[in-house]
Formats: structure tokens, C-alpha cells, sequence
């Protein structure tokens, strides 16, 4: 596939997995025996698809908004900023009915037209401060 193609894919998946819920979807774009770097998403399809539910669940408003795009061959990174209503329980976090608005980056490899890999880093520690559980200000 071309890198344009690459980066289309990449923008549907954001679009029809995490922004349209689209559970089906993740068939569709995220390959059976796919791998990652967070441990917190296991391997594969079906591991992808247990945390989705956990983030689908505490954020109903879930939203991605890519930034922007680089690709190179079939390797794709994408700058993006999530935002969500924290409406159900998440990370053992109680609903608190906070916004959050998180910066990270995703690094996803494509191998004919299925993402097979993906390396994610985001504001984990933004997030957490967001939600009230870490101070924003570690002297207070």
C-alpha cells in the first residue's frame, strides 16, 4: 500500500474504532496477533479489544483528534489528543464527571493493510492528574 493509503487507514481506524465505537471495527484493522508496548493492552486483537472496553466504559464521549501524520513505507506515526468525560470507573478510579484532554503519539506498522504492530506513548501522569487522584502541583 502507499504511504497515502497508510495514513488513511490509520485515520479510519481512529475514526471508526475509538471516535464511532465501532467494536466490529477493530476486526476489521487490528490483526489477530497484532503486538504493542503497553503491557496494559496484551497481545493481539482480543487483548486490544479488552481494554477498549474498559476505555469505551469509563469515557463514553471518547475522542481522538490526530494532530498530524508521518508515514514511511508501511510504518505510520500519528500525533493525537484524546478527550472524554470521565463518567464509569477506570484505572480503579471512581467516576469523578471530569474532562480530560491527553497528548500522545501512536507508531503503528501495517503489513497489507492490517495494523501488526503498534507503540504507543501518551500523558499517562497528565491523565491521572486530571482525574485528581496524583496533585498537579507535587508541594500542595
Amino acid at each position: 500500500m502507499s504511504t497515502e493509503a497508510n495514513k488513511t487507514l490509520i485515520r479510519e481506524f481512529f475514526e471508526q474504532v475509538w471516535n464511532q465505537a465501532d467494536e466490529a471495527a477493530i476486526d476489521r484493522f487490528i490483526a489477530e496477533d497484532a503486538g504493542g508496548n503497553d503491557p496494559d493492552f496484551g497481545l493481539g486483537r482480543e487483548g486490544f479489544r479488552r481494554q477498549w472496553r474498559k476505555w469505551q466504559d469509563a469515557f463514553a464521549d471518547l475522542h481522538f483528534e490526530i494532530e498530524e501524520m508521518i508515514a514511511e513505507g508501511d510504518t505510520v506515526v500519528a500525533r493525537w489528543t484524546l478527550t472524554g468525560t470521565h463518567r464509569g470507573p477506570f484505572l480503579g478510579i471512581a467516576p469523578t464527571g471530569r474532562t480530560i484532554r491527553v497528548g500522545g503519539m501512536s507508531l503503528d506498522h501495517l503489513q497489507d493493510g492490517i495494523l501488526v504492530a503498534g507503540f504507543d506513548g501518551w500523558d499517562n501522569l497528565g491523565l491521572r492528574q486530571q482525574l485528581g487522584v496524583i496533585p498537579s502541583d507535587p508541594d500542595k
